[in-house]
Parts: C-alpha cells; structure tokens; sequence
C-alpha cells in the first residue's frame, strides 16, 4: 500500500480539515499518492467554507491501519487527538502549529512554526514547491486562517498570518472581513446542539501533571445564552469524566464579537485553575478577559500551574 492517508486531529474544526485537504493536494501535485480524510465530520463552520467555496468534504476514517501503512498528521501531532489507532502505522509527516508531545519509531518530516494556523504553514510550501493553488482551495486556507485566528484577532495571529490572508483572499476573489464574520457567525449556531456537540464539538485531551484534562471550546455572541444551559452543560461534561476517565473537563466559551471568554469547570483539582487565572470559581464558572486561544492563553498557563 504505497498511498498514504492525510489528517486533522479528531473532532476537526476548519484548519484540522482544510489543511489535511491542502497538504493531500500539495503532495499529490509533486508526484505522491494521497488522500485527504477526516476524524470526524465538519462543524456548522467549516460546512458553511466548503459550501461558499462549493468543495466536498473529505470521507471520516476511524481508523488507519486497515487502508494504510502510513499515515501524515496535519494540525496536531499528540497521539491522544489523532486517529485511533495510529501507534499501529508510520507517521511519514507532520505539518503542524502546536507545541510537539510525540515519540516516534523512526525519523520522520515535520514542518512546524509556530503561525496562526497550519493552512498559514503549508501556504508556504506551496510556494516554495512553486504549485498554485485553485481558487476554491485558496477560500478554503482563507476560511482555516480566519476560524484559528478568530479573523486576526487572536494573539496566535503573526504577521505571516495577515499576509496569507490577503494573498489567499486575492486568489479566492473574497472580502475577508465580510466573509469572515458570516463564516464564524455561522459556526455560532448552537441552538439547536446537545450540550454533548457543545462540549465535545472542539474539545481536545492534554496530560497537565499527571492529571487527565479535556478542554473543550465553543465560539458565540452571546456568552449568556449559553450559560442558561449551565445544569445541563455540568452534568453532560460530568458524564464524559465518568466515562472517559477525565481529572478535569474545562468548557471555555468565547465571544467572537468582545474577544472575551468565560470558563466552566467539572471535576478535580480546582487549585491549578485558579493559580493559571489568578482567579477565583464562582457557581463553576470563571471568567476570562481578553482569551480567545485555547493553544496560546489556556493550555500554557494550566500546563505551567499542574
């Protein structure tokens, strides 16, 4: 089997499944046999990109090892977000924005810099292989760049981010400031989610201290709405600690308009949420002034408090 499977880490938000389709079209173009797939299916975001941009969605895997030897990882590189079983195959590449926690059998390519989003990444390979990029897949790399940097307003965001969003906007033929806002507004359609799809629909797992903790994340324009839902929300976050065997869940809301967050929390200890936010709980909840990045506001902090 010399075709290899190209992904995002599970429960994709829109870079996790556009760069995995960048990455596959970029290689496919220099000679390799790829195929783009996801670990999960696209949320009300990144449906509304490959819609506007009229491109398909990459079939969902649960696992690899029945298809492929080897597998690329794009957006992610901890074994705990990838495809299930991926310690069973060869991990040929990695192109990816967040910090490394992996040991692999044998050498491997890894493209890392620390960009808004990976698409950013791989807009670079793509000039430097000299290969254009079609202007649905360019709207495409716009939409990731914009859904990681909540429209470069995120502190993830560099200056390499503002130029790729401009130079892929040009070749999409898009107002980004328009279209960015429809498109994170339509990923803010939560109405009509469990409070399962709410907590689970981004969420990732780390290992803080020894302790298990998963930290999901939702965008809105209205924090309070979605904390009507509070009960509900606290019991389902519990059931997936039971089921899981989580420390700690951590539900971070984040408002696109105000670049605001507030925290909910589930499980034990208590201690280094509080020490990361020089914060108090109160009723479980924790606001957060100014976060809007889980990979650069909310993950070091707790990482260093464990």
């Amino acid at each position: 089997m010399t075709k290899k499977l190209v992904f995002g880490h599970a429960n994709p938000d829109t870079d996790a499944i556009v760069a995995a389709m960048a990455y596959s079209y970029l290689l496919n173009q220099t000679g390799q046999e790829t195929e783009a797939v996801a670990l999960g299916t696209p949320n009300e975001e990144t449906q509304f990109a490959l819609r506007h941009f009229d491109a398909t969605a990459p079939r969902v895997i649960t696992a690899a090892k029945p298809e492929v030897n080897s597998v690329i990882l794009v957006d992610h590189n901890e074994a705990q977000q990838s495809v299930s079983d991926v310690a069973e195959v060869e991990i040929s590449a990695i192109v990816d924005h967040h910090k490394f926690n992996l040991t692999t059998a044998t050498p491997l390519n890894i493209r890392a810099e620390a960009l808004g989003a990976t698409s950013s990444i791989l807009l670079k390979m793509f000039n430097e292989n000299k290969v254009e990029i079609p202007a649905n897949l360019a709207g495409l790399m716009l939409s990731a760049i914009i859904s990681d940097t909540l429209l470069l307003k995120s502190p993830t965001t560099t200056e390499f981010d503002k130029i790729a969003v401009q130079t892929l906007a040009e070749i999409a033929d898009v107002d980004y400031e328009t279209y960015g806002l429809e498109m994170l507004k339509a990923g803010t359609n939560l109405a009509t989610k469990s409070e399962l799809d709410l907590i689970e629909g981004d969420a990732k797992s780390f290992e803080m201290g020894g302790k298990q903790v998963r930290i999901g994340q939702v965008n809105t324009v209205d924090i309070d709405e979605v904390f009507e839902r509070q009960v509900a929300l606290e019991e389902a976050m519990q059931a997936e600690i039971n089921q899981n065997g989580y420390d700690l869940f951590l539900f971070v809301v984040t408002n696109i308009l105000t670049s605001d967050s507030e925290l909910l929390v589930v499980g034990a200890p208590v201690a280094p949420i509080e020490k990361a936010f020089g914060g108090k709980l109160d009723n479980d909840r924790l606001a957060l002034p100014g976060v809007v990045s889980r990979k650069k506001q909310v993950v070091p902090p707790l990482t260093a408090a464990f």
